[in-house]
């Protein structure tokens, strides 16, 4: 298996399932209503806020595996749009998985080369840095998620 196709699997396991942590994605936002994705816990991030947050750049650098500038901006990454249905949270996720799905199968027929080059510009070190810091970044995140989850039901039962 090519270094690309491990790290396009890397991305599925962290939002499918399969990866060697088993917590992932979707499985962890499976039970989450439109009201617990947006409720606030302490000064946290909401997990609205969160999974779009992830999306923001995987959009970003896919848009540059398509060819395309990078164009994306720490301070837009948290604009969650308003999340105020069970139809609007469901629209999120499925973006979320359909986004996910195309960067990895993007991130798949890169020839395995292009990971030593420069990605858009020097200063953002190489491709490989890149895709795998976003696998991290996710990992991170997934990470509050959970915690967030835990919090509302504990706040659920008190």
């Amino acid at each position: 298996m090519s270094l690309t196709a491990q790290i396009a699997k890397h991305l599925r396991d962290v939002y499918f399932g399969g990866n060697w942590t088993s917590v992932n994605l979707r499985q962890s936002l499976a039970d989450v209503t439109w009201q617990q994705a947006t409720a606030k816990v302490h000064s946290f991030n909401t997990i609205a806020v969160l999974v779009y947050h992830l999306g923001y750049y995987v959009s970003a650098v896919t848009k540059v595996l398509q060819g395309g500038p990078l164009d994306a901006h720490d301070k837009y990454s948290f604009d969650c749009p308003p999340i105020r249905s069970q139809e609007d949270w469901e629209k999120l996720l499925e973006r979320t998985w359909t986004d996910a799905e195309n960067f990895a199968q993007l991130i798949g027929q890169l020839p395995d080369s292009r990971l030593e080059e420069p990605f858009t510009d020097g200063k953002y070190g190489n491709y490989y840095r890149n895709l795998c810091g976003i696998i991290e970044h996710i990992h991170y995140h997934l990470g509050q998620i959970v915690l967030i989850k835990k919090l509302l039901s504990q706040e659920d039962v008190n």
